[in-house]
């Protein structure tokens, strides 16, 4: 029963929403984990919003997100910046 009990928890834990970014038009932007398996992450090497060639990337340092000219970018200290959504 303990066993039971610890594993329900820890796909409770596992399972839960990870925060996530957006910019100033909504536009969805991945989660903020850790997880390189998770199609969304930002953590992905090899996934839309991890990808240091997609545009949609935040570490893409030549797009729109990651670029550190860029007012939309996380990396630009005086630009908007993006929303993180579910901390």
């Amino acid at each position: 029963m303990k066993k039971l009990f610890a594993l329900l928890m820890f796909s409770s834990i596992a399972l839960a929403d990870s925060p996530y970014l957006i910019d100033d038009n909504g536009v969805y932007l991945g989660n903020l984990n850790s997880n390189r398996f998770d199609p969304n992450s930002v953590s992905n090497p090899y996934g839309r919003y991890g990808n240091k060639f997609s545009p949609d990337s935040i570490n893409n340092k030549f797009g729109k997100y990651g670029n550190r000219f860029s007012p939309d970018s996380v990396t630009n200290p005086y630009g908007s910046g993006l929303r993180v959504i579910g901390e």
